[in-house]
C-alpha cells in the first residue's frame, strides 16, 4: 500500500517481501509470531511497572466515575433479573429484539398499572392525613391518649415546634435540596432504564465477549460457571420481587382488617423496604407498628407480632421455596454480605450483596478449592 522500499534499505525490504508472501485470504495480516520471552528481566520489570500504573489509573477513574459505575451496575443487575423472561420467550421462537420489547412493555404495563391503582388512594390518604392533623395535635395534648402519653414522655410536640420554628432559610434550602434530589433520582432512573434495555438486547454478545477472555482450553468451563452465575442473579432478582409483593399484600390485608390508617402507603413502603435483605422488613415493621399506635396499644402489639411471624415465614418458608434452588448461600454469609454491601454502597449495596456473594461462593467452590486440594 505504501511506497515500495528499495533493496538498499536492507532488512526493511526483506521484511516487506516476506510480508507480501505471508498475507493470505484467511490471514490477511499474516500468521501470529512467536511469543516474547516472559522470563526477560526487561519484560518482567516493564510488566510490573505497567501493572502498577494501570491499577492506580483504574482506581482514580473508579473514584471519579463512581456514580456512573453504580448506575451501570444497577442496570446490569436489573437486566440479569429480566433475562430469564427474555430467554423463555426466545426459546419459544421469538426473535430476541421482539422478546426484549415484549418484556419491557410488560414491565412498563405492570409498573404503570400499579401506579394507576396506587396513586389515587395515596393522594386521597395524604389529603386525609392533612385533614386529620388538627385531631392528632389535640391527641398530643390529651394525656389520656396513647400519643399524649408518648408526648409527655418524649416531648414530641416540643421537638416539632422547635423544628418548625427553625431558620426559614434552612427550611427553604431543605425544600430545594429535596427538589434537586427528586430530579436527580428521576434522571438516574431514566439512565438505568435506557441502559437496562441496551443490556437486555446485547446480553448474549456481552457474554460471548467475556467468555473470549478465557483461554480456549478453559473456555467451556468458564461458559458453564458464567451461565450459572447469571442464573443465580436472575433467580435472586425475580424471587426478591415476588417476596416483596407478598410482603406488601399481606401488610395491606392486615392493616385493613384492624383499621390502621394509611394502609396502602404503608403496604407500599413495606414492599419497597422488603427489597433490602435482612433489615428491610424489620424497618418496615417498626414504622408500621408506630403508625398502629394511633389506633391502640393492642393493635400495635398485634401488628408487631404479625411482622415477627411474617419474617419467620419469609426466612424459613418463602425464601427456601422461591430462591433456594437458585441462590444457594448460607445464612451467615447472607448477613455478612448485606452488612458489607450496605457499608460500601448503601441500600444498593445491600440489595446486590447476596447474588454477588453467591457468585463469589460459586467461583471459590469450583475453582479455588479444587486447585488448593491438588496442591
Amino acid at each position: 500500500m505504501a511506497q515500495p522500499h528499495l533493496d538498499a534499505e536492507g532488512p526493511i525490504a526483506e521484511a516487506e517481501a516476506h510480508a507480501a508472501h505471508s498475507s493470505t485470504t484467511q490471514q490477511p495480516l499474516g500468521p501470529l509470531g512467536s511469543p516474547l520471552d516472559r522470563r526477560s528481566p526487561f519484560l518482567i520489570g516493564l510488566s510490573a511497572a505497567l501493572g502498577v500504573a494501570v491499577v492506580v489509573a483504574l482506581v482514580g477513574l473508579a473514584a471519579v466515575a463512581a456514580h456512573v459505575l453504580i448506575l451501570i451496575g444497577v442496570a446490569l443487575f436489573v437486566a440479569l433479573g429480566l433475562e430469564p423472561a427474555v430467554s423463555w420467550l426466545a426459546r419459544r421462537g421469538l426473535r430476541r429484539g421482539l422478546a426484549v420489547t415484549l418484556v419491557c412493555i410488560g414491565f412498563v404495563a405492570i409498573v404503570g398499572g400499579f401506579l394507576a391503582l396506587a396513586v389515587p388512594p395515596l393522594v386521597e390518604q395524604a389529603v386525609g392525613l392533612l385533614e386529620q392533623s388538627p385531631r392528632y395535635l389535640q391527641m398530643l395534648q390529651d394525656r389520656s391518649s396513647t400519643i399524649g402519653q408518648l408526648d409527655a414522655r418524649f416531648g414530641l410536640q416540643q421537638h416539632l415546634q422547635q423544628t418548625l420554628a427553625g431558620n426559614g432559610s434552612t427550611l427553604i434550602d431543605g425544600v430545594l435540596g429535596a427538589g434537586l434530589a427528586v430530579l436527580n433520582g428521576l434522571s438516574d432512573t431514566l439512565v438505568v432504564v435506557v441502559l437496562t434495555v441496551y443490556f437486555l438486547a446485547t446480553l448474549p454478545a456481552m457474554r460471548r465477549a467475556a467468555y473470549r477472555l478465557a483461554p480456549a482450553s478453559r473456555r467451556p468451563r468458564a461458559v458453564l460457571i458464567g451461565d450459572a452465575i447469571c442464573v443465580r442473579f436472575g433467580g435472586y432478582v425475580l424471587g426478591n420481587v415476588v417476596m416483596s409483593v407478598i410482603a406488601g399484600a399481606a401488610t395491606f390485608v392486615w392493616l385493613l382488617i384492624f383499621g390502621v390508617p394509611f394502609a396502602l402507603p404503608l403496604a407500599v413502603l413495606v414492599a419497597l423496604l422488603d427489597l433490602v435483605p435482612v433489615v428491610g422488613a424489620v424497618i418496615g415493621g417498626v414504622l408500621t407498628t408506630l403508625v398502629a399506635l394511633t389506633v391502640s396499644w393492642p393493635v400495635a402489639l398485634a401488628t408487631a407480632g404479625f411482622f415477627v411471624a411474617y419474617k419467620l415465614v419469609e426466612d424459613y418458608v418463602l425464601m427456601p421455596k422461591i430462591m433456594g434452588r437458585t441462590v444457594e448461600i448460607p445464612a451467615v454469609l447472607t448477613v455478612v454480605a448485606v452488612l458489607i454491601g450496605g457499608a460500601l454502597l448503601g441500600v444498593i449495596g445491600a440489595v446486590v450483596a447476596i447474588p454477588v456473594a453467591a457468585a463469589v461462593q460459586l467461583v471459590v467452590q469450583e475453582i479455588v478449592f479444587p486447585r488448593l486440594d491438588r496442591t
